[in-house]
């Protein structure tokens, strides 16, 4: 399959940065069961790549995504309710694999983010979006509901937000995105995304790749649990096994003798 052909790029940059790429521009990204597909499958190569340090999630063209494509609609429209099942499983499977990637992943978003495509922003570590960027939960115009992706998304906004959203369709804009929670930063442009995305990405690459890892699985530990015993004795066993851990030893040493640690990149 040529580079054209393909609904879904991996694009390889320096310093253990991997891009996975919307790649159906002419269809505004759009949703349906081959992007679906490929994008589990990139997302799951990424996370076993041990030169990726860094995932970016991001879109060609104009718009990030559109949401569900239109012929995929029709077809799912006569299918049966297994059938209509077994293909939101898949699309549920996405959410969970992109939520779950133990790297950090960046999101950049442009243009229109509508439907799924708010899921997957909400599954980002971090997003950062141009202020011409909208977003719409817009699936209750069709009579449906954004089923599959509010777990992501109400965690992301708040309850109280997605009650609006939810209901109402209405379009919000990147500065509202950032306000709810969704988006972290609002660029004035592309070329402001971009410049603002490499500062990130040389943050990054000043932390260790294991403790990024161990501070993610920390943040889905302790959210929305509560105060206990179990928490509190979780949370030593996690930073004790981090002290003593390989790459623990070596940040402690190299700050403790004011030198850099072995994953910083020379500059």
């Amino acid at each position: 399959m040529t580079e054209q052909e393909s609904a879904v790029l991996l694009r390889r940059r320096d310093g253990g940065v991997t891009e996975v790429v919307l790649n159906r521009p002419d269809k505004r990204n759009a949703f349906d069961d081959v992007i679906i597909q490929q994008l589990i499958h990139a997302l799951t190569d990424v996370n076993a790549d041990t030169g990726t340090r860094v995932v970016i999630l991001r879109s060609e063209g104009k718009h990030f995504s559109a949401g569900a494509d239109l012929a995929w609609m029709r077809r799912m429209a006569g299918n049966s309710r297994q059938e209509n099942l077994d293909d939101a499983r898949q699309l549920a499977r996405l959410m969970a694999v992109l939520n779950g990637l133990s790297k950090p992943v960046i999101g950049l978003v442009q243009g229109a983010a509508y439907g799924g495509a708010v899921g997957l922003a909400a599954c980002c570590d971090i997003v950062l979006a141009t202020e011409q960027s909208s977003f719409c939960l817009s699936e209750v115009k069709l009579g449906l509901i954004p089923a599959v992706i509010s777990p992501y998304v109400v965690r992301a906004i708040g309850e109280r937000q997605a009650r609006r959203y939810f209901l109402s369709a209405e379009v919000f804009s990147a500065w509202q995105a950032r306000d709810y929670g969704l988006v972290h930063v609002v660029c004035e442009d592309m070329a402001a995304l971009e410049q603002r995305c490499d500062e990130l990405l040389q943050q990054l690459a000043k932390n260790g790749p294991d403790a990024m890892k161990a501070a993610k699985d920390l943040v889905f530990a302790v959210s929305h649990s509560p105060i206990d015993d179990h928490v509190i004795e979780d949370t030593a066993q996690r930073i004790a096994d981090i002290r003593v851990s390989e790459e623990g030893q070596e940040g402690l040493s190299a700050f403790l003798n004011k030198r850099k640690a072995n994953w910083v990149p020379e500059e």
